[in-house]
């Protein structure tokens, strides 16, 4: 089960956290990665890692944002059978402290980044007919986070993006689907934590885990393990839909 053996898959921000985690997953399922991140040397050490396995593995680094880089990169990358859309960024602030600098940076990476890997690789999904896409949202897309305003902006976008494209092509035999994490544990979180609140690290990690009432922040592994079933021949009958893995942070929060 959960094979992807003959797959080949691409991942953007495939070089830390979430995206490493499911490089990792999806090659010892057999699929062929392609890492897509911004950061060349921290993709570098996962595809190393990847291939010392036995795996395989091919870097590109490409800004998200740049349609220009994005099509050169999947017209060298040629088939793909899977895409998972990891790459993103996170923002504090209100809608009145936002400033458009922010907005706007936040909208180019977490919106037109999905944008622009989904206008790129569907074409050859067409012609293939197949394939499957994943994208990465956030519970901040169907929940208020508190000074969450132009990150939650970007993963509602996210969440409309994918019920458009499972719509549009399913007639070519396309499924898109997408998950929405509470927090996860990983470097981005503590970096995040350290620049937003420094001098409260270990309080503000505290109260982000206890945020879930599960009372812990997931694992890396465990959102790649749903990305896995999600993407892979298992989940054929599912499209269109997004998924909460949060620890119970939508639903049983009160």
């Amino acid at each position: 089960m959960l094979d992807l053996t003959g797959k080949i898959a691409a991942i953007t921000g495939g070089g830390s956290g979430i995206g490493a985690a499911t490089a990792a997953l999806f090659a010892r399922q057999g699929a062929t990665l392609h890492l897509i991140d911004l950061n060349a040397a921290v993709a570098e050490a996962v595809c190393d890692a990847i291939t010392h396995e036995g795996g395989k593995c091919v870097v590109h680094p490409c800004d998200v944002s740049n349609q220009q880089d994005v099509n050169k990169v999947f017209g060298a990358i040629g088939r793909v059978d899977i895409l998972v859309n990891n790459a993103g960024i996170a923002h504090v602030g209100r809608a009145d402290n936002t400033d458009e600098e922010d907005f706007d940076r936040v909208y180019r990476i977490n919106v037109k980044g999905v944008y622009n890997c989904l206008h790129a690789v569907l074409p050859g999904m067409i012609a293939d007919q197949g394939g499957v896409i994943l994208n990465l949202s956030s519970i901040g897309a169907v929940v208020g986070i508190a000074e969450r305003f132009a990150y939650s902006m970007s993963k509602g976008a996210v969440q409309a993006m994918t019920f458009s494209v499972a719509r549009d092509f399913l007639s070519h035999h396309i499924r898109c689907n997408c998950i929405y994490p509470a927090r996860v544990h990983t470097p981005f979180v503590d970096g995040f934590i350290a620049k937003n609140y420094p001098g409260q690290e270990q309080e503000m990690f505290d109260r982000l885990s206890k945020s879930q009432p599960i009372g812990r922040m997931g694992k890396i592994d465990e959102i790649a393990s749903l990305i896995l079933f999600l993407c892979s021949d298992e989940a054929g009958f599912i499209t269109g839909c997004d998924y909460a893995i949060d620890g119970g942070f939508v639903k049983l929060n009160n």
